[in-house]
């Protein structure tokens, strides 16, 4: 999930052409908080492994998918989530396999 803010939202709103309001109905998601995500997985803008918006997309999508960012143990599943779509995710699983010589089952 990807946390965005008014700026960010108004700003991609425009660069689509579309209302605040409509953009808001049709690709944001509001908790109780106010706090903003989008509201499908994968996004909306992601077109096969590319971002459709990548010049105006959100702070969140730039760090994605966020190695960076302590307590990677405490996001395993929403990584995991993404393993199918993201090559970075994709590419850094199947390197952390080999370097830790991963051995598939054989059930």
């Amino acid at each position: 999930m990807v946390n965005i803010d008014d700026a960010e939202a108004s700003n991609l709103a425009k660069h689509l052409g579309k209302t605040r309001e409509d953009f808001d109905t049709a690709f944001i998601s509001k908790g109780e908080s106010g706090r903003m995500v989008i509201n499908a997985i994968p996004c909306h803008f992601l077109v096969g492994n590319s971002c459709s918006v990548y010049e105006h997309r959100f702070a969140g999508c730039k760090e994605f998918p966020a190695f960076h960012v302590p307590q990677l143990k405490k996001r395993m599943f929403t990584t995991f989530m993404h393993y199918d779509r993201c090559p970075i995710i994709f590419n850094v699983i199947e390197n952390l396999k080999l370097n830790l010589e991963f051995k598939k089952s054989e059930n």
